[in-house]
C-alpha cells in the first residue's frame, strides 16, 4: 500500500508502480486539458459572451421565435379539485407525456420512495377487474394512470386491449423502463364489484382519504371474494320478467307475457347447463335461444287450432330481447369511436358471434315451425298497437329486470328503471307521434339515456355503464331481428335481410347515441384546468389522407 505524504512538496512515489506511465513527473506543469475531454452542449453560449435579452433572442440567433421556449413560458396545468377524478386523469392521459405537470403525491410511502412493482400490480389488479366487468378501454386505461399517479409514478403509459393490459414507468431519461402486464382470462358481469372498485380508485386519489398499499390490497381482495347481489334463481326470474316485459312492449297480452316468461327462464337454465359442462359462449347463446322460440311456435300451432288471435310472436321477439348482446355492442362503439380500434375490433367481433349464435338457435327452431305450417306472420311487425301506459310501465319493468340481470346495486335500479322509461318514452313520442324514423328516434332516445347516465355517475362519481346499459334494454331491435330471422326461414331473403339491416341500425343508433350523449354532458359541465393547456384534447387522426 503507497502512502503519500500531506505536503505537497514531498509528494513523490515511493515505487515505481505508484506512477502511471501517463502521468507527468513531478515538477513538470500538467498539459491542458483537451476539448473533447470537456463536452459541452452545442446549444450552449461560448464563453465570455453575453445573452442579449428574451425580445431580441430570437433575431440574435437567427432562429424563428416559434423554435424557442416562450418569455411566458409553457402554460401551466392547473386541475380543479372538483371535477371528478375520471375528468381531471383523462385531460392528463390525452396529453403528450413531456406537457404533463408532475403529480402530487397523494398516498403516502416510506422515504425509500414508492415500491414501483406493487404499485404497478396494483393498478393492473385494477384494471383487470374493470376491463372484466365490460368498461371502455378508454376508461380501464384513465383508472390505471389515476392509480399509479396517486402513488408517486409520473411518468406511467397504461395501455389497454381487449383482453391483455400492461403499464410501463420510466425512473428518468437515463434509467430502464419498468413495465408489467396482465391477461384478463375470465369476464363477467357484475356491475356491484364495478361500483367497488370506483369507490376504490376514488378514494386512492382522493387528497383526505389515506390508503396504503397494504390496505388497498386488502380491499381489493375483499371485492374479489364478495358474493353477486342476487343469487342464481333471482336471475332466472328476471330474465323471465324481462322477456315478459318485452313482449308486453311490443303488443302482447298476459298469455304471450307468461308464455315469454316460461320460454326465456327455460332458456336460462339451459345455457347454465352449457356453461356448466364447458361449452363455450357461442352455444351458450344457441342453447339459450331455442326455448323461447321452441315456445313461440308452439303456441303458434295451438292457436291456429283453437282460433286464438294472440301475437305469438312476441313471445319470440321477447326472448331475443334478454339476449341481445347491448352491453358488448355500446362498449365496441364506445372504444371505436374513443381512438381504440384493436379493442373495439374485438369487442363488435365478439357481438358478432353471439349474434351468429342467436341466429342459429332461433333459426333452428322456425324451420321446424315452418315444416309444421306454422303460421309466422311476418306482416304483424306492421300493426303494432300503441298502448302508451302499457308500454312505458313494461319499459320501466324491463329496464328494472336488465339491472338485477347486470348484478346492479339496489340503490342504483330505482334511477336505472326510470331512465329506461324515459328513453321508451322519448322513442315512442318521435316515431309513433311525431313520424320520425325509428333509427333517429333510437339515437336520440339513447343519447337521453347516455346523458342522464353520465350525469348520475357524476353525482354518485362512479361508473356510467350501471345507469346506461339497463337503460337502454327498451330500445333493442328485439322486433327487427325476429322478423329477419323469420324471413330467411321461410326463403324470403329480402325481407329477411331488410330486417336484419335494420337491426343493425338500429343497434349502431343506440351505441352512437349513448357515447354522444355522454360526451354532450362533458362539454356543458366543469372542464377540468384552467387555460389554453387545458382544453381536453382528443386524439388527432387522419382527415381522409
Amino acid at each position: 500500500m503507497v502512502v503519500e505524504p500531506d505536503g505537497p512538496e514531498d509528494r513523490k512515489p515511493l515505487t515505481d508502480e505508484a506512477r502511471s506511465a501517463f502521468t507527468p513527473p513531478f515538477g513538470v506543469e500538467r498539459p491542458p486539458v483537451p476539448g473533447d475531454d470537456h463536452p459541452t452542449s452545442e446549444f450552449a453560449a461560448p464563453a465570455g459572451f453575453t445573452a442579449p435579452p428574451a425580445a431580441s433572442a430570437p433575431p440574435a440567433y437567427g432562429l424563428p421565435s416559434q423554435a424557442l421556449t416562450p418569455a411566458e413560458g409553457i402554460p401551466l396545468v392547473t386541475l380543479t379539485k372538483e371535477a371528478p377524478w375520471q375528468d381531471r386523469m383523462r385531460t392528463l392521459l390525452r396529453m403528450p407525456v413531456g406537457e404533463r405537470p408532475v403529480p402530487d403525491t397523494v398516498q403516502r410511502h416510506d422515504g425509500a420512495g414508492p415500491a414501483v412493482p406493487r404499485v404497478l400490480d396494483l393498478t393492473l389488479r385494477i384494471g383487470e377487474l374493470l376491463l372484466a366487468g365490460g368498461e371502455g378501454a378508454e376508461d380501464v386505461e384513465t383508472a390505471m394512470f389515476a392509480v399509479s399517479r396517486a402513488y408517486g409514478l409520473a411518468r406511467c403509459e397504461p395501455t389497454v386491449t381487449f383482453t391483455q393490459l400492461s403499464i410501463s414507468y420510466q425512473p428518468s431519461l437515463v434509467e430502464d423502463p419498468v413495465t408489467a402486464s396482465r391477461t384478463v382470462r375470465r369476464r363477467g358481469t357484475d356491475y356491484t364489484r364495478l361500483a367497488a372498485v370506483y369507490t376504490l380508485v376514488d378514494d386512492i386519489t382522493a387528497e383526505d382519504t389515506d390508503v396504503t398499499l397494504e390496505e388497498a390490497y386488502r380491499r381489493l381482495a375483499v371485492i374479489r371474494r364478495n358474493r353477486h347481489p342476487y343469487p342464481g334463481w333471482a336471475l332466472t326470474l328476471a330474465s323471465g320478467l324481462l322477456a315478459g316485459a318485452a313482449s308486453v312492449l311490443v303488443g302482447g297480452g298476459p298469455v304471450v307475457f307468461v308464455a315469454a316468461a316460461v320460454g326465456a327462464m327455460l332458456g336460462d337454465r339451459l345455457a347454465w347447463l352449457a356453461a356448466g359442462r364447458g361449452l363455450p359462449e357461442f352455444y351458450q347463446f344457441v342453447a339459450a335461444a331455442m326455448p323461447p322460440a321452441a315456445v313461440g311456435v308452439a303456441l303458434t300451432l295451438l292457436g291456429s287450432a283453437v282460433h286464438w288471435d294472440g301475437r305469438p310472436s312476441a313471445v319470440i321477439t321477447g326472448g331475443l330481447f334478454a339476449l341481445l348482446p347491448g352491453r358488448a355492442l355500446v362498449a365496441g362503439v364506445q372504444d371505436g369511436l374513443t381512438g381504440y380500434y384493436i379493442t373495439a375490433a374485438a369487442r363488435l367481433l365478439e357481438v358478432m358471434y353471439f349474434f351468429v349464435a342467436i341466429i342459429i338457435g332461433v333459426l333452428l327452431v322456425l324451420y321446424l315451425g315452418v315444416q309444421l305450417d306454422a303460421q309466422l306472420n311476418p306482416d304483424a311487425a306492421l300493426s303494432t298497437p300503441e298502448r302508451p301506459v302499457v308500454q312505458i310501465v313494461s319499459a320501466v319493468v324491463l329496464s328494472f329486470a336488465f339491472a338485477i340481470l347486470l348484478q346492479q346495486e339496489r340503490s342504483t335500479v330505482l334511477m336505472v328503471s326510470v331512465n329506461g322509461g324515459v328513453a321508451w318514452t322519448v322513442y315512442a313520442a318521435l316515431h309513433h307521434t311525431g313520424g320520425i324514423s325509428p333509427v333517429a328516434a333510437t339515437a336520440v332516445a339513447a343519447g337521453l339515456v347516455g346523458l342522464f347516465g353520465q350525469l348520475f355517475s357524476r353525482y354518485r362519481f362512479a361508473s356510467a355503464l350501471p345507469y346506461v346499459t339497463a337503460a337502454i334494454g327498451p330500445l333493442l331491435p328485439g322486433s327487427a331481428t325476429y322478423f329477419g330471422l323469420l324471413g330467411l326461414a321461410q326463403n324470403d331473403l329480402d325481407h329477411g335481410l331488410a330486417s336484419l339491416s335494420k337491426a343493425a341500425a338500429l343497434a349502431l343508433a343506440i351505441a352512437i347515441g349513448v357515447n354522444l350523449g355522454g360526451e354532450i354532458s362533458r362539454l356543458f359541465l366543469k372542464v377540468p384546468g384552467a387555460g389554453r393547456a387545458s382544453v381536453r384534447r382528443a386524439a388527432k387522426r387522419t382527415r381522409g389522407f
